[in-house]
């Protein structure tokens, strides 16, 4: 359990790190440490305010919100029939790589855990971190370019229309439970 918790505070700096290095002209500042943005207003222990939004996010369509909303899209059953099928693959897919991400976490964690690390060694063990998490999101971007591909253009702009009607978190909107797929 303790490895867990630490795998996952190890995998969170490390989206922090690169999420904070991915944007230009910004100094750089472990999360809370004095001069990182909003740090002076934030009380101790508290979560940090989530990163810059997806760029693509507006581009693209999540698979719960195109499952939630089936039966108004009209999806005929072959593209339901590959829709899941994708979603499936994606699935078992993204599983494999999560705990292959894991393990390289954990393996990470051990090399930095010495009072004294070698850096050539921590550096690529970093790089096979990056690596999965670079195929994650691959996967990720491929799944979602693939369900829109196999939308049609008036599917597309009716999920347009209902993800300004009904934003994350309010009823109706992408993120609740999915229909069943028929």
């Amino acid at each position: 359990m303790k490895t867990m918790i630490v795998a996952v505070f190890a995998v969170a700096f490390l989206f922090a790190t690169v999420a904070n290095a991915q944007q230009p002209g910004q100094p750089m500042h472990p999360p809370g440490a004095p001069g990182a943005p909003g740090a002076d207003n934030l009380p101790p222990n508290h979560p940090h305010p989530p990163g810059p939004p997806d760029p693509l996010a507006h581009l693209m369509f999540p698979p719960d919100m195109i499952l939630n909303h089936a039966r108004e899209l009209n999806l005929t059953d072959e593209q339901k029939t590959f829709m899941r099928s994708e979603i499936q693959k994606a699935t078992v897919s993204f599983q494999d790589l999560q705990w292959k991400l894991q393990d390289q976490v954990e393996q990470l964690h051990e090399t930095m855990k010495s009072t004294s690390v070698n850096e050539q060694q921590a550096l690529a063990q970093l790089d096979k971190v990056l690596d999965l998490e670079r195929e994650i999101k691959r996967l990720h971007i491929g799944l979602a370019v693939r369900l829109k591909n196999r939308l049609t253009p008036e599917q597309q702009e009716q999920l347009h229309n209902m993800r300004m009607d009904h934003p994350p978190g309010h009823p109706g909107g992408p993120d609740q439970a999915p229909e069943p797929i028929q």
